[in-house]
């Protein structure tokens, strides 16, 4: 499904009700709008373990702009406030009140935006192996520490610059150290992809951008997941976001074992972790 937001339209698709019977009542169950990693990829990698939650939460999948089904619109506006102000519009155009955010990795990264820029919108976010400031020093170290040497100078290769050339070195050596848990290669094959917006943002903002100081005007409960082998957003990164949230509002499990979405890696662990925060 498609709906406009501004100038373009962003694509979605729905599991679960959102009002369920429960004797003479209707009621409401929480609304979990899900933020896919990247940018460059779609909401299809959540598929199939998040339909899991479609019984205790409505399940919204969305495609940024300029990526997956979603329009490209202006590449000028393929930057984190308009992704995040993009969230708001979304649930505003579809009537969705107090949504729990999930990001996963970019996603976070915008779901971190949203939280900042809509402080009064969220009900709840959840902040998955992402980070709020990108530390490459730590991201070579632990891709040398995982895959050794060749990880780490295919990582500072292409983190230098992004681009067709240093892409496909990257993909093959350090992909496959992101997850403890080998890929199905059928993610890779059903993601709708945009390599221009991967390269935009990578060489770009993602080395700018800096939500440390501006995470204490979250004003909403906040769960954050990290892997403690994680290359791309090193356990330390998640430490970081929990300790600038405010330290009422802050949840922080850390995944042993785990890599870039842990989830991934221990679902049965991830899923109880948000079915309870999901809850009341």
């Amino acid at each position: 499904m498609h709906i406009s937001v501004g100038d373009v339209r962003l694509f979605f698709d729905v599991e679960g009700a959102k009002l369920v019977p429960d004797g003479p009542a209707m009621r409401e169950r929480p609304t979990l709008v899900l933020l896919h990693g990247g940018p460059g990829f779609d909401h299809s990698s959540y598929k199939p373990l998040f339909s899991q939650l479609a019984d205790v939460a409505q399940v919204v999948y969305l495609d940024h702009r300029g990526n997956g089904r979603s329009d490209a619109g202006d590449r000028a506006k393929w930057n984190l406030a308009q992704w995040a102000d993009d969230v708001r519009a979304f649930c505003d155009a579809l009537g969705i009140e107090r949504p729990v955010v999930f990001g996963n990795s970019f996603g976070g990264m915008v779901a971190m935006a949203y939280g900042i820029r809509h402080a009064d919108h969220a009900g709840k976010l959840i902040l998955s192996s992402t980070t709020a400031k990108t530390r490459l020093d730590r991201v070579y170290a632990a891709f040398e520490r995982l895959g050794g040497p060749d990880a780490r100078d295919a990582a500072r290769r292409y983190w230098e610059g992004p681009g067709p050339e240093t892409l496909p070195d990257y993909a093959r050596l350090c992909f496959p150290l992101y997850s403890r848990t080998p890929r199905d290669p059928d993610v890779n094959a059903r993601t709708k992809w945009n390599f221009d917006v991967m390269f935009h943002f990578g060489g770009g903002e993602d080395h700018a951008f800096d939500f440390l100081p501006e995470l204490k005007a979250v004003r909403c409960p906040t769960l954050v997941l990290g892997g403690e082998d994680d290359p791309i957003c090193p356990i330390d990164d998640q430490a970081d976001i929990a300790a600038a949230l405010p330290a009422h509002l802050v949840r922080f499990e850390r995944f042993a074992g785990c890599g870039h979405g842990v989830y991934r890696d221990d679902p049965q662990r991830a899923l109880g972790v948000l079915r309870t925060f999901l809850g009341p």
